[in-house]
């Protein structure tokens, strides 16, 4: 079953001067139709200007669609009706952990979703407990979240929406102001919940090592999806994502220059791992 499903899908930022009349339209997101799975993790690629994140804002109903159509677990969001249980089943955690953090105590700001839901005290705990474990930061539950670095902020962010028990998490840049052992710490937590707990995993970024473990890889370039595939498919191709102004993963560039210079490497290698065996057959 599909948890998400869009439609032709198009988004406009509309201008306004200063007197409040419409100045003009920007179009972030053209004629984008995609569908996850229940259980999936996804990449969506891009760099700043693409329109990925304007795209993931639709998919917890933050935006609206100008066109097209956008289902969350079979609910069209633009039905005003539906908007409770859109973001009851897709959560989105920000780029930023300050702007999602409110509580003054670790477990007190995980539980602060499952409370505004109505759900019984008893069961608030256990999903603190529960959501805290996943994440890695059980033991910090005790702590204030202004002592925490961005990465364990960021991971209890992370857990506040899982305390909700959505069925989707949408990760908007979640490592974007994280130094490399946060950004690790972040990933690691998403695929961690999509292993185990077969949470759908929607993750944005312009990260590259970040998606290689991704399901599939969407890449946007003008607000259109540009290319899409396995993270080997998307990776094979070098020259089209560098023509998008996008990186690929250090080993990934290392590999292609290889066999540019003559090593018969496959296409798309992705980890050293990888590499390393591969060249131990060239020798």
């Amino acid at each position: 079953m599909n948890i998400l499903q869009t439609a032709h899908v198009s988004y406009d930022y509309i201008r306004h001067d200063e007197e409040g009349n419409v100045e003009g339209a920007t179009r972030a997101v053209s004629d984008v139709s995609l569908s996850v799975k229940q259980g999936e993790f996804i990449a969506i690629l891009g760099h700043n200007g693409s329109g990925k994140s304007t795209l993931a804002k639709h998919i917890n109903a933050l935006l609206l669609p100008t066109e097209g159509t956008v289902l969350v677990d079979g609910k069209d969001t633009r039905q005003e009706e539906n908007i409770w249980e859109v973001r009851q089943s897709a959560g989105m955690v920000f780029q930023n952990p300050d702007n999602q953090i409110i509580g003054q105590v670790v477990e007190e700001d995980v539980g602060f979703g499952p409370e505004n839901m109505g759900i019984p005290t008893k069961e608030i705990w256990e999903r603190v407990e529960e959501s805290l474990r996943a994440v890695g930061m059980y033991a910090y539950r005790k702590h204030s979240p202004n002592k925490l670095s961005g990465g364990q902020k960021q991971r209890v962010s992370i857990a506040g929406v899982l305390a909700m028990h959505p069925k989707c998490i949408i990760l908007d840049e979640p490592t974007a102001m994280l130094d490399p052992n946060g950004r690790k710490d972040v990933i690691r937590a998403a695929r961690a919940l999509n292993d185990v707990e077969k949470v759908t995993i929607i993750l944005i970024t312009h990260y590259m090592e970040e998606v290689i473990y991704a399901d599939r890889v969407f890449v946007m370039d003008a607000g259109k999806v540009a290319m899409q595939g396995s993270p080997r498919e998307v990776f094979s191709q070098v020259e089209r994502l560098k023509q998008l102004r996008l990186d690929v993963p250090q080993v990934t560039l290392l590999a292609y220059e290889l066999q540019k210079s003559g090593l018969p490497l496959p296409d798309g290698i992705l980890t050293v791992d990888e590499l390393t065996e591969e060249l131990g057959k060239c020798l």
